[in-house]
């Protein structure tokens, strides 16, 4: 159960209190590591279009509305469970997104998020695009993250494993010209 995961803290998780501190002195310790990071060689474009958040009108819905539960959840299905087991929508991420939204930072958690299914994923992109889709792209992105994430581990933990995986998606939507 979802109270038995976590600490008497409620919603909040010391185990998540520590790897988001963990993660953030990683970053503070290597600034230009992480700046100057690109994705490796043969990785893969992601298969949800930025500009695709409008389908699933829900989740683009929550995520307009709520979108540190979007982030949250995204959160528990990379780090904890793909099948959402455990999930409670008011979690430690959930409020250390809207906290950091309080002041204008949001696009922090976001960044680092986005970079860690890049690396989970093998994807393409680097840290400033990953800072400029969080800064500019705020609701986009939390639903490409989502839905990149929610597709991917299922595929992960039906058996196929990352590489295998990808050529069985659905190639991303491309425009038509006439």
């Amino acid at each position: 159960m979802a109270a038995s995961a976590q600490n008497s803290n409620g919603p909040i998780s010391d185990e998540d209190i520590n790897d988001w501190k963990n993660r953030f002195n990683e970053v503070l310790a290597k600034p230009n590591d992480h700046v100057n990071s690109k994705s490796p060689e043969g990785s893969q474009p992601w298969t949800n279009s930025l500009f695709g958040c409008f389908n699933p009108i829900d989740l683009c819905l929550m995520t307009w509305c709520l979108p540190c539960v979007t982030f949250g959840k995204t959160h528990h299905r990379i780090r904890k469970d793909a099948n959402l087991q455990g999930y409670d929508p008011i979690n430690t991420s959930c409020l250390m997104f809207f906290g950091s939204a309080c002041v204008g930072l949001h696009w922090i958690p976001m960044s680092m998020q986005r970079a860690d299914i890049r690396n989970r994923y093998h994807l393409q992109g680097s840290c400033l695009v990953d800072i400029a889709t969080a800064c500019c792209c705020g609701v986009c992105d939390l639903v490409q993250q989502d839905k990149e994430a929610t597709q991917r581990e299922l595929l992960m933990h039906a058996g196929g494993d990352k590489q295998q995986s990808t050529p069985m998606m659905r190639r991303p939507y491309r425009v038509r010209r006439k």
